[in-house]
This record gives C-alpha cells, sequence and structure tokens, in this order.
C-alpha cells in the first residue's frame, strides 16, 4: 500500500486555515472567550475547554476527511451526506443563514474595535473591513486559504501570550475572579446554563461555519492523514489560545466583565503601545474569519469567478454590514451564536451516526 503523503507545510497551512476561520470578531476581541468560557469560572472555563477540544478534533478530522474522500461538488453538499436528502437540505440552507448572520457579527466586531481604541464612528472599521473582505474573497478558496492560512497562527500565539502574561501577572485575580463570577458578584453575560450546554453551544455555531470550508478544502489535501493532521494541530492550537484568554480574563474580571473589547483592557495593562498593536490584531482576526464566510455565502449560490459570483460577494457585503451598524455588538455574539449553537450541535449526533456506520460497513468488507 501507498503511503500516504503528508507535507508539513501544507499541514501548518490546514492548522492555520482551521484557526484562522474561527478566530473571528468574537474570539479576537476576548467577547466570545467571555461570553462561553471565562462567565463559568475556572473549573467551568476548563471544563468548556476539554470538551471543546475533544469535539473539534473529532469534527474537523470528520469533514476534511469526508471532502477528500467524497470529492462533493460542492461543500455544502456534506450536509446531505451525513444527515439525508431532507434534513441535510434543512442545514444546508439554515447554515448559510447562520454563515451569513456571521458575517454579520464580523462587521459589527470591526466597528466596536475601532469605536473603543480610536473613538471613531463604528461605520468606519465595518465599512473599511468590508472593502478589505470583499477584495480577498473574490481570489476565490485556494487565494484566500493562502491568504489566512499565515495569519491564523500568528495572532492564535500572539492572544495566547496575551492570556498568560495577565494570568502571570495577577494570578490571585484568576481565583478572586473566578469566585466573583460563580457566586453571581459580577453578572456577566454568558452562554448556556452550564459550562456542558455552553461546550455544546460553542462546538455547534462552529461546526456550522467549519462543515462546508473544510469539506471544500479536503479534496486539495495530498492524503485524507495531513488534512486530519492539519485540523486537529488547528483544533489544539485554537483551544489553546482560548484558555490563555479565559485566564487572563478572568485576573482582570472586575474591569473587563462588561466591556464590549475585553481584550484591549487586557491588551492595556502590558502597555498603551500594545492596545494599538492589538488593535490591529483583533482587526486581522475579524478579517481572517469574515472572509471564508463572505466566500461560503457566495459560492453556495453562484459558480465562483463568474460575474454572479462577483455581485453577489459585494451585495452580502453591502447589506451585512449595514444591518451590523444598527446592533450592538454584544447582542450579536450573544443572540446569534447561542441559538445556532444548539441547532448545531443537533449535526453532531448525525456525524457520530454516520462514522460508527460507515467504519463498520468498512470492517464487514
Amino acid at each position: 500500500m501507498e503511503k500516504p503523503i503528508v507535507k508539513p507545510g501544507r499541514v501548518a497551512t490546514y492548522a492555520g486555515a482551521f484557526m484562522a476561520f474561527l478566530i473571528g470578531s468574537g474570539f479576537a476581541t476576548g467577547q466570545e472567550v467571555l461570553q462561553y468560557f471565562a462567565a463559568y469560572g475556572l473549573g467551568g472555563g476548563l471544563m468548556v475547554s476539554l470538551l471543546c477540544v475533544i469535539g473539534f478534533i473529532f469534527v474537523g478530522g470528520c469533514f476534511i476527511a469526508a471532502g477528500k474522500r467524497e470529492n462533493f461538488e460542492k461543500g455544502s453538499d456534506i450536509y446531505r451526506y451525513y444527515c439525508g436528502k431532507y434534513i441535510g437540505t434543512f442545514y444546508d440552507y439554515f447554515s448559510i443563514i447562520f454563515i451569513f448572520c456571521s458575517f454579520i457579527v464580523m462587521m459589527g466586531g470591526a466597528g466596536s474595535t475601532i469605536h473603543q481604541y480610536f473613538n471613531l464612528p463604528n461605520w468606519t472599521g465595518s465599512v473599511g473591513m468590508m472593502v478589505l473582505v470583499c477584495v480577498v474573497t473574490l481570489l476565490g478558496l485556494n487565494g484566500l486559504i493562502e491568504v489566512i492560512g499565515k495569519m491564523g497562527p500568528a495572532i492564535a500565539i500572539i492572544a495566547i501570550f496575551l492570556g498568560v502574561y495577565s494570568f502571570l501577572s495577577n494570578p490571585g485575580g484568576v481565583i478572586t475572579g473566578s469566585e466573583a463570577v460563580v457566586s453571581g458578584q459580577l453578572e456577566v453575560v454568558k452562554v448556556g446554563v452550564n459550562p456542558v450546554t455552553s461546550a455544546g453551544s460553542y462546538l455547534g455555531f462552529c461546526m456550522l461555519w467549519l462543515a462546508a470550508f473544510l469539506a471544500a478544502m479536503g479534496p486539495g489535501t495530498n492524503s485524507t492523514r495531513e488534512g486530519i493532521a492539519g485540523t486537529t494541530a488547528g483544533a489544539i492550537g485554537f483551544v489553546l489560545g482560548c484558555t490563555s484568554m479565559m485566564l487572563g480574563e478572568l485576573a482582570y474580571m472586575p474591569e473587563l466583565y462588561n466591556s464590549d473589547i475585553p481584550a484591549l483592557i487586557l491588551a492595556g495593562k502590558i502597555g498603551g503601545w500594545l492596545s494599538f498593536v492589538f488593535t490591529i490584531i483583533i482587526f486581522c482576526g475579524i478579517f481572517t474569519t469574515a472572509v471564508p464566510l463572505l466566500w461560503q455565502v457566495s459560492s453556495r449560490f453562484t459558480k465562483e469567478g463568474s460575474m454572479q459570483f462577483k455581485m453577489t460577494t459585494v451585495v452580502c457585503a453591502v447589506v451585512g454590514t449595514v444591518i451590523a451598524l444598527f446592533v450592538p455588538f454584544q447582542t450579536l455574539v450573544n443572540v446569534i451564536y447561542g441559538i445556532n449553537g444548539y441547532v448545531g450541535i443537533i449535526l453532531l449526533a448525525f456525524i457520530i451516526v454516520k462514522e460508527v456506520l460507515r467504519i463498520s460497513k468498512a470492517k464487514k468488507a
């Protein structure tokens, strides 16, 4: 049997693309980590991290391997593969609506970030991001993978540094911050009612982001093993970033629990210069997620590279940006991610059943 081709450089690119896709406005600003991880205190947050890394490794590997194995005509065909014709069609259309809503969140995060640091109107950040995202989306799937795949690991490493530094600068604050959150002394906006439902919701909405994207990426891998190695490394790197950011937020929870952009507060603790640098990093993080989100919406209904694809990309970008300017960022993250996460997690049950049946059938053959 021929040995599967696994090129370390491609593994790194796939890992980077995986991380970059998930490092959007929610993660980069710290708002997502605050609501899903830190809101449950130290113990609860670590439980969310553990459940998420297991889930991400499993679904990421399933999605990219299925894409390689089945060579879908469209990445969104993965929903029918796992769920059948009717439920798969529901997930196909539901996911694309959610993905567009998530793009709105990205535009809202860009506006809030620029407003909080530079005190400029929200529309300046949102419109500026919209223009950048449109330009790169029009490059197509291969182009955007190359662009965001290089940025993802760098952003994750910087986020890990920020979280670890904040934790080490005030380790005692992690315990007191955790106690204040768990006791209800600090009322933090949260998703779910406990760490298990929070992890389920988080994994659920991320699955709806990742499914079609990774399935479309699968055929371009040199082997299934190479693709799975990339998504596994990406899952571990991303959750490490979430966990370190959570520790940093708990260390200074009284100062940031009601902030739109808690990551900027942590950066400011190190130095004013880093707040500026991290504002740019947050902007890059939003960019790396907004691009594949917009690409998925456009490519679902039109052929990549066509005039219809270009027109759809521009129209969706403009509409999403306009909506983002009229809804508060915290509300966008909590409502859109929370509700869709619970719908998304049901998909996990279909994936598990399908994979068990597939493996069982392969063994019998």
